[in-house]
């Protein structure tokens, strides 16, 4: 079955980076789009990026400029660089794929932003 393992998460001041991974398995990862969510505490979950099987991405409005989404097909794993991080950045962050109209989350990674 489809298995979404994010990894990369933690406790970063204002400005900082952070580089999160999601290693996928149990489908044909190079054939599916792949996308981040992230939702923050009361608050809706939110598409943040993704990125198309031919590598064209897609960000929120908030993110632009700052975030990278990439991908490996070699080793089924889709990244999210995450640069000049804002309080507002803070979330459980998930990684996600629509595979045979099922969708499928990992079980997320914290990102805390905070001096």
């Amino acid at each position: 079955q489809v298995q979404l393992v994010e990894s990369g998460g933690g406790l970063v001041q204002p400005g900082g980076s952070l580089r999160l991974s999601c290693a996928a398995s149990g489908f044909i990862f190079r054939a599916y789009y792949m996308d981040w969510y992230r939702q923050a505490p009361g608050k809706q979950r939110e598409v943040v990026a993704g990125i198309a099987s031919g590598g064209g991405t897609n960000y929120a409005d908030s993110v632009k400029g700052r975030f990278t989404i990439s991908r490996d097909n070699a080793k089924n794993t889709v990244y999210l660089q995450m640069n000049n991080l804002n309080v507002e950045d803070t979330a459980v962050y998930y990684c996600h794929v629509l595979v045979r109209g099922m969708n499928s989350w990992g079980q997320g990674t914290q990102v805390t932003v905070s001096s």
